[in-house]
């Protein structure tokens, strides 16, 4: 019985650990953007996510479509991002092109490395989503 406990106690912490390093690699991987999105009633929610530059457009990837965040951005697009000490007002597209998709998901494991690599374990890259933020009409 004894054996059973420890086992039980070891893979108990096993998992521990790897969700820790999850939650480090996300927050401690580089870059960190603050995205705020908006619900049907106007309701800010802020979302700490990960962000690229390619082609004169900031990138965000939305590894599970459904997630709170890409779910209200989908309803709607207009979104604030506050990055590097600075806020600015966006329109997000979804982009689902699997080519395009691909290219973020390389330069999000370029820039974040390690941090790229882990958090992938829990990520279905074919069902992520890139997100291009568009500057927002005046």
């Amino acid at each position: 019985m004894k054996s059973l406990i420890w086992i039980a106690l070891g893979l108990l912490a096993v998992v521990v650990v790897f969700f820790v390093g999850i939650f480090a690699a996300s927050e401690l991987g580089g870059e960190i953007v603050t995205l705020t999105t908006f619900d049907a009633a106007g309701t800010p929610a802020e979302t700490r996510l990960w962000v690229v530059d390619d082609a004169g457009a900031a990138w965000l990837r939305c590894g599970v479509p459904t997630s709170g965040w890409c779910g209200r951005m989908r309803a709607s697009p207009a979104v604030r991002v506050s990055r590097g000490g600075t806020s600015r007002d966006f329109t997000a597209a979804l982009v689902t092109e699997p080519a395009v998709r691909d290219r973020i998901h390389a330069l999000m494991a370029e820039k974040y490395g390690w941090a790229d690599a882990l958090i992938g374990t829990i990520r279905d890259g074919d069902a992520s989503v890139a997100v291009r933020l568009d500057p927002a009409p005046r």
